[in-house]
């Protein structure tokens, strides 16, 4: 498997705190003008009228949500949480149809999506990878690394981005993100949903949402979701097929407890998959340029998979103030895959220096995981403060098995590794694999107190114990490393919609990665600050903020090479991170919603240069919808993501770049009646050619123009 090389780097303008604050201020201001103005308009009845529009025609479009418990145990709302929060929500997924995790993450302020193959990505945000996701709250890192396959996101509401290092709730991981999906619920009433699109490369997709009570009183509710998609793809030989069926129950055991049981099933089969991708430049060290169809994959080669996840929540309340909530889940994940990785330094005449590493792989990841949370008030002081603690324990065992084919090695031209040629050889030349378990226990402790009318201080701390047995591939996973890291977030109201904030963390991450001496090293470790400014207006229809941003991580495991046997090791390596990120969310004005985001950050190494610049330094997206109140039925809209140039450094005598770039992405809709609507896609508008990622030293394009119709249904 290619290894990652973190290479030195160019010099970053710096940050520009004057121009943050300008923005900032601006913003604000044309804000609270508009806030006025809506106000007088109103008269002094304002806020109810406001209360009114938004729940009864607005929240199914919004752009932005009201509240989030992502960072904390705490239902807050994003100007109360002291930490940069995104949101994306289900008005904009339908929009923009982001039906699978990478195109939504993609829409994020700050995050990157490293799509390395046609079917598997690694994402990052503020210079670190993203390992913590978590389902309503509740979650353990990656611990096994990347994301296998095409995750759909029909079962979402929304997802919630919490960048940086979220020490309060997630007990280890990067200082990057936690994303939090949030599932679909059942609701109160009958209510039902349907979708038919039609996309490029015969991409077919079948939507279906329905939300029923089940007996008369209401008191058990379920909701069915199902996806299913088909199609080819820019990409020679490659297709994709995905099936998915979520289904949830709730029911009111007593007017104060209730049940909720869900299980989610989501089968992939992928033909034409790319083990590795491109190798990316010539034995005389020019990159290679190749039309963006271009793929090493066989004409046999496959990856299926199989997610089977099940989850019960039973919440109680015991009074106004306290309520406890436990959650039982368990995932079992399974791929059965025949690959082909080419691999080499391709000569720029003779196209020879290539070779052939074949494999079938197959894997089984089964994790278990409790969770009890307890949420309430305690008073103090002459005032009410609000009080959070829990309990979690998680098991996750992976064992897989490669069987390498005959053949292995066999000299390759570059011809004959893009044409998918490469015949389909015996799987019985060597078997390796791995089989370890990591188990994970961890208490947490946070008190939000109200110190003053308009200042409040959120404190906690995390204690979590890794614990891993078994190997991989050859290496030995064996750990036990523990630590507790503290929390510290405090709000200051400025005024009515502007509140300043500052949030510190402490970093803990337990490593199974083993140096070139074949130790593994110890967890890596540091800390996160944030600092800025947010505001919400329109009561709570828009949300803007700006973070400043700083974390320091020691003994993080960097890739140092490779054996004979394409074994990476690795070395502990100390970074720092900085940087700046604007972003605001929701109803700019009547029927105009937005989610805008920019980002600027600086990574430098032990060094002082700047270090895995296969990361843009600077990223700007946004996506935005209009609807005229002359033509109510009209919906158009624009979806644009721009990121700075991008570059690996392989060794003294090779670079690989990316230069900036952006896609465009347009849509439009039309209610042809109150049941059902066409909308119109286009995706990458300008039919902009670029890379999808530098994060190894091969990658693949992604796709050009392209776009698809979608009849929608609803009730």
């Amino acid at each position: 498997m290619p290894s990652r090389i973190v290479p030195s780097a160019i010099p970053v303008p710096p940050l520009r705190p004057l121009a943050l604050a300008i923005s900032l201020a601006l913003g604000s201001c044309m804000a609270h003008a508009a806030d006025t103005v809506a106000d007088t308009a109103a008269g002094d009845d304002a806020p109810a009228l406001q209360a009114v529009t938004v729940t009864g025609v607005k929240e199914p479009s919004a752009y932005t949500a009201r509240t989030s418990a992502s960072a904390s145990k705490f239902e807050l709302s994003l100007r109360e949480t002291p930490q940069a929060v995104s949101v994306i929500t289900r008005a904009q997924m339908d929009d923009f149809k982001l039906d699978n995790v990478n195109k939504l993450l993609a829409q994020t302020t700050g995050v990157t999506v490293e799509a390395v193959e046609t079917d598997r990505t690694y994402y990052t945000a503020r210079g670190y990878d993203i390992t913590n996701f978590q389902y309503d709250g509740v979650g353990i890192p990656f611990v096994f690394g990347n994301v296998m396959s095409d995750l759909d996101t029909a079962l979402f509401e929304r997802v919630d981005i919490v960048r940086g290092a979220n020490g309060l709730i997630s007990s280890t991981g990067n200082p990057s993100a936690t994303v939090n999906f949030v599932r679909k619920r059942p609701s109160a009433e009958l209510a039902a949903s349907a979708a038919v699109s039609l996309g490029s490369w015969n991409t077919r997709r079948i939507d279906a949402d329905i939300s029923t009570p089940l007996t008369a009183d209401g008191k058990v509710a379920a909701r069915v979701v199902v996806a299913h998609q088909d199609g080819n793809s820019y990409l020679d030989r490659y297709s994709r097929q995905k099936d998915l069926a979520y289904a949830i129950v709730e029911a009111k055991l007593t007017a104060d407890t209730t049940l909720d049981v869900g299980h989610t099933y989501q089968k992939n089969h992928a033909k034409g998959v790319m083990w590795g991708a491109l190798p990316l430049w010539y034995s005389d060290g020019t990159q290679i340029d190749y039309p963006i169809s271009a793929s090493t994959a066989a004409d046999w080669s496959r990856w299926d998979t199989l997610t089977n996840s099940s989850f019960a929540e039973l919440t109680h309340r015991f009074n106004e103030d306290w309520s406890v909530k436990t959650t039982l889940t368990y995932n079992r994940a399974t791929s059965d895959s025949k690959l082909l990785y080419v691999y080499g330094t391709p000569d720029k005449t003779s196209g020879e220096g290539l070779y052939s590493y074949p494999s079938r792989y197959n894997s089984t990841n089964i994790q278990s995981l409790v969770d009890i949370a307890a949420t309430g008030k305690f008073t103090l002081g002459g005032r009410k403060h609000d009080l959070s603690m829990g309990l979690g324990w998680s098991k996750s065992t992976l064992d897989d098995v490669s069987n390498y084919g005959r053949g292995l090695n066999t000299a390759l031209t570059l011809a004959t590794a893009l044409d998918g040629s490469y015949p389909e050889p015996v799987f019985d030349n060597s078997t390796d694999g791995s089989s370890y378990t990591d188990r994970r226990k961890n208490a947490f402790l946070a008190a939000r107190f109200n110190l003053a009318d308009n200042t409040k201080l959120l404190a906690g701390l995390n204690t979590v114990k890794a614990d891993s047995t078994g190997d991989a591939y050859g290496v030995s996973q064996a750990k036990s490393q523990s630590d507790t890291t503290p929390y510290l977030g405090l709000v200051y109201d400025i005024d009515r919609n502007v509140s300043a904030y500052a949030s510190y963390t402490e970093i803990f991450n337990p490593q199974s990665s083993i140096d070139v001496n074949g130790q593994t090293l110890a967890a890596a470790t540091g800390k996160s600050l944030e600092t800025g400014l947010k505001s919400q207006w329109f009561d709570g229809r828009l949300n803007l903020s700006a973070a400043l941003f700083k974390s320091r991580q020691q003994n993080v495991a960097e890739a140092a090479g490779t054996t004979a046997d394409f074994k990476t090791y690795y070395k502990g390596v100390n970074s720092k991170s900085q940087g700046i990120e604007l972003d605001a969310s929701g109803e700019l004005a009547r029927g105009w919603q937005a989610n805008a985001g920019y980002s600027q950050l600086r990574i430098t190494g032990d060094d002082g240069q700047d270090a895995r610049t296969f990361i843009p330094r600077k990223q700007f997206h946004l996506a935005t919808t209009y609807r005229a109140t002359s033509l109510p039925q009209l919906k158009v809209g624009a979806n644009l993501s721009w990121q700075d140039a991008i570059y690996y450094k392989v060794d003294d005598s090779v670079t690989l770049h990316q230069s900036a770039y952006a896609e465009l992405a347009l849509m439009a809709s039309y209610e042809i009646s109150r049941n059902v609507s066409l909308s119109l896609n286009l995706n990458n508008a300008t039919n902009k050619k670029h890379l999808t990622s530098l994060y190894w030293t091969q990658s693949l394009y992604a796709a050009g123009r392209n776009g698809s119709a979608t009849l929608s249904w609803k009730y």
